[in-house]
């Protein structure tokens, strides 16, 4: 028997799209395929293989260490998992056991800033054939299955903010000096690709346009459903926004452009960062903005639409945009908005952006079209594109989980039928209550909130707040603020 059968994975679909995946793979000459997972952090792990184990690693996987999952942002196993007690913390992860990654055929693609090379994407099983509950991708899929046993299905659009620099000297620079060799290693030293300061400036864009010409044609070589790329306000930042697509394609093609992007432009000379804050001291924060809808399955008819206007229904009350069941969800994001903060801001870096008057939340608040607030109303009675925009993640977080804590916190929101309160017209006033200001608080909140917390698993949040309080320690007891940020996040995600 298979470890795909043995795992439940083997269907005559899956044999078919293995049989043709290795009929591409050697008529086109490919000679390595790396096969990727995205850990908690959402960073893309894996192995390469040679072509000619492709079959074999199809039906019986390969590999893992399991302390992958384990590791904090530092790459540092936040578990003692040769100690005693390690079985009753985490089942399965005793003494640094072997996991096995297996490649979904469905996921190929031909990866298009290197030689005869593929790509497939895993997920990790035990080796008795259950699936990790603890991998970020299952936990996203747990809660598309309660959107799916309603007969409902998440839209998202994506808006994704970053920076690319040009590295000074990619063949011998500080990142690749041996004597300089550390854990975490130091940053690459980098200089700008625009100045900044001048939104949407085509002239920035034009001195800018070879890097993002290699973001382009790296994205649409993909299949990736990139819409447009643009200069934003800080120097050397710029902004993707992609197409509506539903939420596991969205997770899974913000995991590939991330990786894509930086292995495209390093290749290049270029440093591409998705950290909030890189650490110079004239920088704009980058977000990750959450297009979100839900529609029927079956017939695809937006679920947040408001067919007609509700007579007697004030301007500033949700369900003047939203439906009922939008006006819940919403209110079920609001609810659960500081918990929701750890899994949509899972740095320490990021908690730097939360400021007034900066195009970035700072308080717990809605808006209809209103970019100072949390969450952003789109949308109008009888639009078929009205949406609820969240502004609260930023663009390192873990997509998967960052989505999966939507479809949780709007349910709950849905179920409980929670009412909104009415939309801000100042979001920067005082008296609203705030986002957490750390990702110590943040986890905190997680950690408080009973329903996010059931419908995750303790084990889960358990597993995750361990990790991110390991890392909010290290940056406490950092003797260099800014160089801890350089070397824990800016050179490596």
């Amino acid at each position: 028997m298979s470890f795909a059968e043995r795992c439940g994975l083997h269907s005559r679909e899956r044999e078919a799209a293995c049989e043709q995946l290795l009929r591409q793979v050697e008529a086109s000459g490919i000679e390595l395929i790396r096969l990727g997972w995205c850990d908690l952090h959402g960073v893309v792990r894996g192995k390469t293989i040679v072509a000619s184990q492709l079959r074999s690693v199809l039906a019986n996987g390969i590999g893992m260490v399991s302390t992958l999952l384990l590791k904090d942002s530092s790459d540092r196993t936040a578990f003692k998992v040769f100690e005693p007690g390690i079985e009753e913390t985490l089942p399965g992860f005793a003494g640094a056991s072997n996991f096995t990654l297996m490649p979904d055929p469905a996921s190929w693609h031909v990866l298009p800033w290197t030689e005869k090379t593929g790509w497939l994407q895993c997920q990790p099983f035990f080796a008795d054939g259950r699936i990790v509950p603890l991998d970020s991708r299952h936990v996203l899929q747990q809660a598309v299955q309660r959107l799916t046993d309603r007969g409902w299905q998440m839209r998202c659009g994506l808006e994704v903010e970053f920076h690319i620099y040009r590295i000074k000297d990619p063949l011998y620079g500080a990142d690749l000096d041996p004597d300089r060799a550390a854990w975490p290693g130091p940053a690459p030293e980098v200089s700008l690709i625009h100045p900044g300061y001048n939104l949407l400036t085509e002239g920035w864009f034009d001195r800018a346009e070879e890097p993002l010409r290699i973001v382009q044609r790296t994205a649409q070589a993909l299949g990736l459903p990139l819409i447009s790329l643009e200069i934003e306000l800080g120097p050397s930042q710029v902004e993707a926004v992609f197409d509506v697509s539903d939420v596991l394609t969205a997770s899974d093609n913000m995991v590939l452009f991330r990786n894509a992007t930086r292995q495209a432009l390093r290749r290049a000379g270029y440093h591409a960062t998705f950290m909030c804050r890189p650490p110079f001291e004239h920088i704009m924060s980058s977000g990750w903005h959450l297009h979100q809808s839900i529609c029927e399955a079956s017939s695809g008819r937006n679920v947040f639409m408001r067919e007609a206007a509700t007579p007697g229904v004030g301007a500033l009350d949700a369900r003047q945009v939203l439906s009922d069941v939008g006006a819940s969800w919403l209110a079920g994001l609001l609810a659960h908005a500081p918990a929701l903060t750890a899994l949509c801001t899972s740095t320490s870096n990021g908690y730097g952006r939360f400021r007034p008057n900066a195009m970035a939340p700072q308080s717990i608040l809605w808006g209809r079209d209103n970019r100072g607030a949390m969450l952003r109303v789109i949308g109008a009675p009888g639009d078929s594109a009205t949406r609820i925009e969240n502004r609260l993640g930023e663009p390192a977080a873990n997509p998967y989980l960052y989505m999966a804590s939507q479809i949780h916190a709007g349910l709950a929101g849905v179920d409980a039928q929670l009412q909104a309160p009415p939309a801000t017209e100042t979001p920067y006033s005082a008296g609203a209550a705030t986002i957490p200001t750390s990702l110590a608080d943040a986890v905190q909140a997680l950690q408080a909130d009973a329903a996010l917390c059931q419908a995750m698993g303790q084990p889960f949040v358990d597993y995750y707040s361990t990790i991110k309080k390991a890392e909010h320690q290290r940056m406490v007891q950092a003797e260099d603020a800014t160089e801890f940020h350089k070397r824990e996040y800016f050179g490596r995600i």
